[in-house]
């Protein structure tokens, strides 16, 4: 219990992201094109091949029954009532520009109480997009991923009611993507911001030396594509996601109190204070962190490195950070998990 205790601390005490002024990032890391998003399908199939551990119901039954009358078989649902079958949602998620022919991976989950999907198979099952209208369809072996080993190397037993099926669906139609409206392609932020908008947009305007881009909020970005490129939009998109930036990043100090993890970007400074906590004093003073024996600079890393110099827990730098906070002391956005 002490090694898996001193294992923890060393391990979430302080997970420090390196988000620097400085850093440069492409477009294309930042943003998404309006109108090319991912579309959700989903679907109701069954699975077969589940060895007495499927549904104790009859609706497999049934489903299976009336799928083999299509084939001219006519089979009394009660006599296919072995729970070798389950009631299953089958989900995907397609990219924008998919074209028929083309495969995605699905993911099916039982709906029943069947006991376990290891071993199954799904049978056609047609997927819908959210306007009802059929865009794949799905069918093959399940994998669950090493369900259970008896070998000496300890491996987590796997979670049996959830399997997938890479490239288990077939596109059957082309979801209509819409980029371009009245000639304006519009960026859309992973993180809405005004500086970082304002960046994208002075980029761009850099990089074909014309006016053609704005921000129009802190979360867009609105493109005329220029004369030259409206027939070749793909080139044009493929050049701008190309362009790099330098992104705004807001210090934010994001904490989980649950596992102990304190997590802050950038090096966010501290004004002069004294504190005390329990059994610790610690000071800064003319910017510089005074902690008994020594003094550094005055960044909450260094007040977190004094702390754990200290002995001090998790808890302790958790609880010490949310006081600065409450204090003012750090104005920083405070995020709890």
């Amino acid at each position: 219990m002490k090694k898996v205790s001193i294992f923890f601390i060393s391990l979430i005490v302080l997970i420090s992201i390196a988000l620097a002024a400085g850093d440069v990032v492409t477009i294309q890391d930042i943003t998404k094109i309006r109108g090319a998003m991912d579309n959700q399908l989903f679907g109701v199939g069954v699975v077969v091949g589940l060895n007495g551990n499927g549904d104790s119901g009859p609706v497999p039954s049934e489903l299976i029954a009336n799928m083999l009358k299509n084939f001219g078989v006519v089979v009394a649902p009660s006599d296919l009532n072995s729970k070798n079958s389950a009631l299953v949602m089958v989900t995907a998620n397609i990219p924008p520009f998919y074209y028929p022919g083309m495969k995605l991976g699905v993911t099916v989950s039982s709906i029943g109480d069947a006991k376990s999907l290891q071993g199954g198979v799904l049978l056609e099952t047609p997927l819908y997009g959210a306007d009802g209208n059929v865009y794949a369809v799905a069918q093959g072996q399940l994998s669950i991923g090493g369900f259970n080993t008896n070998q000496s190397v300890s491996l987590q037993q796997r979670y049996s009611l959830v399997a997938t099926i890479p490239d288990g669906a077939i596109v059957q139609k082309e979801i209509p993507s819409n980029i371009v409206k009245a000639g304006v392609v519009t960026l859309l932020l992973n993180r809405p911001d005004v500086v970082t908008a304002a960046r994208i947009a002075q980029a761009i305007n850099s990089k074909f030396q014309s006016n053609i881009a704005v921000a129009s909020s802190a979360g867009a970005v609105d493109i005329q594509v220029p004369n030259a490129f409206v027939n070749n939009l793909i080139d044009f998109l493929a050049i701008v996601e190309q362009i790099q930036v330098i992104p705004n990043f807001p210090q934010e100090i994001v904490i989980n109190e649950r596992t102990g993890t304190v997590i802050f970007g950038g090096d966010i400074t501290l004004p002069d204070f004294t504190m005390s906590y329990g059994n610790f004093s610690i000071s800064i003073v003319n910017g510089q962190l005074q902690n008994g024996s020594s003094s550094s600079g005055n960044t909450l890393s260094d007040l977190v490195n004094a702390l754990k110099a200290l002995g001090a827990t998790p808890q302790d730098i958790i609880a010490i950070t949310e006081a600065l906070h409450k204090a003012g002391i750090l104005q920083q956005n405070v995020v709890v998990m």
